[in-house]
């Protein structure tokens, strides 16, 4: 006969496979090893998911993930204000940070343009970085596309390009380069080493 999953398991279940990488039967083995954890380490790990959204806030410059707006970076007098990393994602950022190597600024469009996907220029902050490129206030001198090799990110990174380059209109000059080699085709930037980083920085070529 067959047995049914507890409903509770089975709800918990059903939540993890809506996670990104986890199909059903991993979501099972999670499911049955929370039943062996502590009580009060679920109640640590379910306040955690529920404090998640209610502590954090875009950071309006760069809209990096923070506890507080500005975000440390953007308010960190001793970073170089004249440069811009633009990265598809929050972890990308912590990838560049561990390196050590860079210490300019960042912008998050928290995704790439996918057709295929319905993605286009007005769901990702592009609008948000051309601001802040366009704000005769600020020095910057580079913008560094730094989306991932893949055919979305070569999409955006083109895009961008354009974009720039067609608003530089105000008599400002712009230097727009892209991560060089060292990379490879297809890979995410947040599970790249940190020395293919550096090469990829600074083997980076003007757009």
């Amino acid at each position: 006969m067959y047995m049914r999953v507890a409903k509770p398991l089975a709800r918990l279940i059903e939540s993890f496979q809506k996670l990104p990488g986890v199909g059903p039967k991993s979501a099972q083995r999670l499911a049955y090893y929370c039943l062996h954890v502590p009580q009060s380490e679920l109640t640590s790990f379910a306040e955690a998911l529920d404090n998640l959204k209610k502590d954090t806030v875009l950071c309006s410059v760069c809209k990096n993930v923070a506890e507080a707006d500005p975000c440390p970076i953007c308010s960190d007098s001793r970073r170089d204000d004249s440069i811009i990393l633009v990265v598809e994602n929050p972890l990308d950022i912590l990838a560049f940070e561990k390196t050590g190597k860079y210490n300019g600024l960042y912008h998050v469009l928290h995704g790439a343009i996918s057709p295929l996907e319905n993605i286009g220029p007005d769901e990702i902050f592009i609008e948000s970085l051309l601001k802040r490129i366009m704000n005769n206030e600020l020095r910057i001198s580079e913008i560094i596309i730094a989306t991932n090799p893949t055919m979305e990110g070569d999409a955006t990174a083109m895009y961008l390009t354009k974009k720039i380059k067609s608003e530089m209109t105000n008599g400002k000059t712009l230097k727009v380069t892209r991560l060089g080699m060292g990379i490879p085709t297809g890979a995410d930037l947040e599970y790249a080493d940190e020395m293919t980083l550096i090469q990829a920085m600074e083997g980076r070529r003007v757009l």
